[in-house]
C-alpha cells in the first residue's frame, strides 16, 4: 500500500505571529478526505476515508480545552461531501461518496442533519434530499438557503448544475448553472455572494464565477 493512502490523525496549528507550527492532540480516528466545519472555537470532522473505504466517524475538537469529543456516528459512511451550518444550530452534511474506489463509488444526494442542541441526528424523513447526486462540490449558506454548485456525479464529466434549498417550500430548486462545469473548486462567501474559484474538469481550470442570491428570490 502506497504512503499516499495511509490515513493520518495529525492535527497541527499555525501561529501567524510566531511563524511556527505546533502539534495538537491527534484525531481519535485517522482518515483523509473528511468533511470539516469550523464554528467559533470548535472544529467538526465528519466521515472521510481509510484506504479508500469511507467511515462513519464524527468528532469535534474544542480549541479552548484542546480536546476531542466523539459524537454519534453519521447515519451513513461518506466522504467528499459538503458541510454547512444553519441558523438553528444544526450541522448539515450534503451529498458525497458513500463507497470507496472509482469503480465502486456511489454518489449520493442524501442530506443528514445533526442537531447540536440535542446531540443527535435527525431522522431521514425530517430531511430533504438534493435533486442531483454529487460529490466534491462547492457549498455555502446564503440568506437562509443551502446552495451547492458543480462537483462530480453519474456523468462523464464534472457538473455545472447549481441548486438551493428553499426552507419555506421545503424543497431544493435549480438555479442558473455555472458557465464552467468543474469539481475540486475553492469557494468563499462575501456579502451574500458565493465565489467559486478554479477547480478541475478534464484539466485544471482558472475560471471564477459569482452567484448572488437576491432577497426577492425567497418569496
Amino acid at each position: 500500500m502506497g504512503a499516499d493512502l495511509l490515513p493520518r490523525s495529525i492535527l497541527q496549528q499555525y501561529d501567524l505571529r510566531k511563524d511556527v507550527w505546533a502539534l495538537l492532540p491527534p484525531m481519535p480516528t485517522a482518515r483523509y478526505d473528511a468533511n470539516t466545519h469550523l464554528l467559533a472555537n470548535k472544529l467538526y470532522v465528519a466521515g472521510g476515508r481509510q484506504c479508500k473505504r469511507p467511515v462513519k466517524a464524527f468528532e469535534v475538537f474544542d480549541a479552548e480545552t484542546r480536546s476531542w469529543t466523539t459524537l454519534p456516528s453519521m447515519p451513513c459512511k461518506r466522504s467528499y461531501g459538503g458541510v454547512l451550518w444553519d441558523v438553528t444550530g444544526r450541522l448539515c452534511l450534503l451529498g458525497g461518496l458513500r463507497q470507496g474506489g472509482h469503480q465502486s463509488s456511489k454518489f449520493t444526494k442524501n442530506v443528514n442533519i445533526f442537531d447540536t442542541n440535542q446531540g443527535c441526528w435527525l431522522k431521514s424523513e425530517e430531511t430533504v434530499a438534493m435533486k442531483t447526486k454529487r460529490a466534491d462540490f462547492a457549498s455555502a449558506f446564503l440568506r437562509g438557503r443551502m446552495v451547492v454548485a458543480g462537483g462530480l456525479g453519474h456523468e462523464p464529466s464534472a457538473l455545472d448544475t447549481v441548486e438551493a434549498f428553499h426552507p419555506q417550500k421545503k424543497k431544493w430548486e435549480r438555479l442558473s448553472p455555472m458557465n464552467s462545469p468543474r469539481c475540486s473548486t475553492s469557494s468563499i462567501v462575501i456579502r451574500d455572494r458565493l465565489l467559486v474559484v478554479g477547480g478541475v474538469n478534464q484539466v485544471p481550470s482558472s475560471a471564477h464565477e459569482i452567484l448572488y442570491v437576491k432577497e426577492e428570490e425567497y418569496l
